[in-house]
């Protein structure tokens, strides 16, 4: 038998779903990830300078230093390249207009990204931020 706060947790999962599914353009993104950091913090407001801080943030991991930037680049508009070389398109809408417009993938890229170079899932507030930045580059 459910119990009701099993209840609100399946309902709160599937809302987040449901919401990621309907995102499909950059803004859109931020929105979703901008209200979601809102739960725990109702001032939060995204912030561009935090998103680009946090892609070139060095972290030790197996004792060498890296960046989000490592692979991807320090320009956005530019294409990187994985750690078994192979190519990665621009992260920036503006130089890759598909970048952004299908939520599932952008999840899964978070998901597995940050556990890479942070060992740890990004927080709804990072993502925000990040958006926020890859939006504003022109």
């Amino acid at each position: 038998m459910m119990t009701r706060l099993s209840a609100l947790i399946l309902l709160a999962s599937s809302l987040f779903v449901v919401d990621l599914a309907v995102a499909a353009t950059p803004s859109a993104l931020l929105q979703h990830y901008q209200t979601e950091a809102r739960r725990p913090d109702p001032a939060f407001t995204a912030s561009a300078e935090r998103g680009q801080a946090f892609f070139l943030r060095q972290v030790t991991r197996d004792g060498k230093q890296v960046s989000c930037a490592t692979c991807h680049g320090r320009d956005p508009r530019q294409p990187g390249e994985t750690r078994a070389f192979r190519p990665i398109r621009p992260l920036a809408p503006v130089a890759n207009p598909e970048r952004l417009t299908d939520a599932k993938k952008v999840e899964k890229w978070f998901r597995r990204n940050c556990d890479d170079v942070h060992a740890r899932e990004c927080t709804a507030a990072e993502k925000a931020d990040f958006i926020a930045w890859l939006i504003r580059v022109k």
